[in-house]
């Protein structure tokens, strides 16, 4: 399906942006304007400490619901939605049968019950860094990485299923991940993009341009070749909306959908951030660094690579943690107003509009305390699962106060040390980051990482929505509208925040201490939370 930009002025694209929190819902003009905006949130069960899942089911529920809102708020003809594209959480694996449906909930990318399972699978009679060397520099040569020692991605969620779930294992059809499993349920195809597969670590990715799957590096994984789904681009046209989606959503089923891309493949073009090295930050649950390169790369000790994504001839630079707003999250829910009988107040929708707030008025420094952010395990600059958050240095003279400025602090911190992998892997120091996702709305937290990294911090002017806008890129890109270099003209910087130098040797000397901790910390995390010690 090809349009030509005269008749693209009504066109919209219904953007999907499936994050861990929730489901955000976008209608958007090709040009990139949010005509509507409608989210619901979605809930993550924690299984046995270390996993983490979320029902397919409650995914979809949440899709259709919000985009039902977001086209009733919108007030657009149905005829104008020419495209679904979405951007979704990535390295989530859903085994599925023959029909597409779910065999269990979806193994999500904080889960790392597949660690020891891994483990198994890749060490060998010479191991390099836990890898058999062999299986390592062929993953290293082939894919620019390999499979995350921690077990959070999808080589190890997959071994996950085959050796802790061996019946699901043997009904499985097809592996996919988030993405790969909405456009199921939205065309009918059993397809993975060439972002989507990448944590599999099952692809050559040596010729950009022409990802395809290695036999040798499937039977290194040791799952079976028929369960991986056939390989197409980000900005493919699958083809038309299903009639019964259709139907339920209230589009015709002339809507194409076209592939779309994994969030940070999704945000990197959201944020207009497409030059080589121009680097852009997201906060969301999670928090990543990346930029599009022109070179595959990889750092395993740093765990930073350049990975394929999806703007053609190009790779992305991504330095991934697993620490982000999922540190407020818990402070709010679990800390502030956690529902155990000892208050009654309830969250209201201006809550971080509070804390942020709050954030403001406490001194740099938050009184000495120190937090280290790690609720999850870490991913960059360090890959162990054992870590765990906790606050440090504590007084009588503290509040709450004092630990809401710790957090944001301490969460601030763990990203400078993750900018010294990305400045080793491109030879500089960025220029300046570009803020987007939910943690971008926070002026006070975007100060304070202009602060702590020494940078200044550019925000776009709705970066809570950046990956939705990039998401109608892809697909305004995918169905002829544009190229990838004019879409990004359109978006707009908003505020830049500005180091503080009075700031600069405070912000030093924490950094140090945080690196000192984790230093001293690391044993002591190994000893309480490895596998099968009694609690």
């Amino acid at each position: 399906m090809k349009r030509s930009l005269g008749d693209a002025s009504e066109a919209h694209v219904l953007a999907i942006d499936l994050g861990t929190s929730g489901c955000k819902v976008g209608i958007v003009t090709v040009g990139g304007r949010i005509v509507s905006w409608a989210f619901r949130p979605i809930h993550v069960a924690v299984v046995d400490e270390v996993g983490a899942e979320q029902s397919p089911d409650d995914w979809w529920a949440a899709f259709v619901d919000a985009s039902r809102e977001a086209l009733f708020k919108a007030s657009v003809p149905a005829t104008s939605i020419i495209a679904i594209c979405t951007s979704t959480q990535g390295e989530g694996i859903i085994p599925v049968d023959r029909d597409g449906r779910p065999l269990m909930n979806a193994i999500i990318w904080m889960d790392m019950r597949g660690a020891p399972y891994l483990e198994r699978q890749i060490r060998g009679p010479l191991n390099i860094a836990g890898y058999d060397a062999l299986k390592l520099l062929r993953w290293v040569r082939l894919t620019g990485g390999a499979p995350a020692l921690s077990g959070k991605d999808g080589a190890g969620h997959m071994l996950l299923v085959r050796d802790a779930f061996p019946k699901i294992y043997e009904k499985t059809y097809k592996f996919l991940n988030v993405l790969d499993y909405f456009n199921l349920r939205l065309t009918g195809r059993f397809t993975a993009t060439q972002d989507s597969i990448l944590t599999s670590w099952v692809t050559d990715n040596r010729q950009i341009d022409d990802i395809r799957y290695d036999d040798r590096l499937i039977r290194a994984l040791g799952i079976d070749r028929a369960k991986f789904p056939d390989l197409v681009r980000c900005t493919d046209d699958l083809g038309p909306l299903l009639s019964e989606v259709a139907q339920d959503l209230g589009l015709t089923s002339a809507t194409r959908v076209v592939a779309g891309a994994i969030d940070n493949s999704a945000a990197a073009v959201g944020a207009g951030t497409l030059s080589d090295g121009d680097c852009h930050f997201y906060v969301g649950s999670s928090s990543w660094i990346a930029a599009h390169v022109s070179y595959q790369k990889t750092n395993v000790f740093d765990q930073i690579t350049s990975i394929p994504c999806a703007v053609p001839s190009k790779y992305l630079m991504v330095a991934l943690q697993t620490s982000g707003a999922n540190n407020i999250a818990f402070l709010k829910d679990r800390i502030v107003f956690h529902d155990d009988g000892l208050i009654e107040t309830e969250p209201s929708v201006d809550t971080y509009d509070t804390l942020d707030r709050i954030v403001g008025r406490m001194p740099p420094g938050a009184e000495g305390v120190m937090y280290m952010p790690w609720l999850f395990g870490e991913r960059c600059p360090v890959d162990d699962k054992t870590l765990r958050a906790g606050f440090f240095n504590l007084g009588m003279n503290h509040n709450r106060e004092t630990l809401i400025r710790a957090v944001f602090e301490g969460t601030a911190l763990n990203t400078r040390w993750m900018m010294g992998s990305v400045t080793r892997f491109l030879r500089h120091k960025p220029a300046h980051l570009t803020i987007i996702g939910g943690g971008g709305l926070s002026s006070s937290w975007c100060q304070i990482f202009a602060d702590t990294l020494d940078l200044p911090i550019r925000r776009v002017r709705d970066p809570l929505k950046a990956n939705a806008v990039g998401a109608t890129i892809i697909a305004a890109v995918g169905l002829g509208l544009t190229s990838f270099s004019e879409a990004a003209k359109s978006i707009e910087v908003g505020t830049v925040f500005e180091p503080n130098p009075k700031l600069k040797q405070l912000y030093d000397d924490r950094y140090e201490l945080f690196l000192d901790l984790h230093q001293r910390l690391a044993p002591v995390y190994r000893r309480l939370n490895a596998p099968g010690r009694v609690r």
